[in-house]
């Protein structure tokens, strides 16, 4: 009896099979690239048209402004100065950003095949790849003693 479960337990610890790799069946990552470009452009900027007038006794006026066109005249003892702005387009420097984001996404997925074989297997083939080669070899040797422990003497085979 001591023996059988000795036995039993030998055949319960033996775990023989085919080994396979556990997968994940849908494993997935998302990477997520995010790139800023800085994109240097040139705009144009309108200036407003702006009229100014000094009247003044003196015999010298100046006005002076860089998109400025100034005249001045004497007209009875009076100096009239006139200072006319020119609708001038002026180029400004602007720096603009643009984001570019874009996500990739992984996916593994297990692909099964199946491929026809030129024979079936046997009876004998398919019982040793479910048992297990050293399981099938315990199993063996233990049917042996059964079998000689009750054709023959009982206390033949005390452990």
């Amino acid at each position: 009896m001591r023996t059988s479960v000795i036995f039993a337990f030998a055949l319960l610890l033996s775990a023989c099979g085919v080994a396979r790799p556990v997968l994940d069946r849908d494993n997935t990552t998302t990477e997520v690239k995010t790139v800023v470009e800085l994109v240097h452009d040139t705009t144009t900027v309108e200036l407003p048209v702006y009229v100014e007038r000094v009247a003044t006794m003196d015999t010298v006026s100046r006005l002076e402004n860089k998109f400025a066109v100034s005249e001045a005249r004497v007209s009875g003892g009076v100096l009239q100065h006139t200072l006319e702005t020119k609708a001038v387009k002026l180029p400004v420097p602007v720096e603009s950003k643009i984001v570019y984001k874009d996500s990739l996404v992984y996916r593994d997925r297990v692909q099964t095949i199946t491929k026809e074989v030129e024979k079936p297997l046997s009876g004998w083939q398919k019982a040793k790849i479910r048992v297990g080669g050293v399981c099938f070899f315990i199993v063996i040797i233990y049917v042996i003693y059964l079998i000689l422990h009750f054709i023959y003497k009982p206390n033949l085979f005390k452990l």
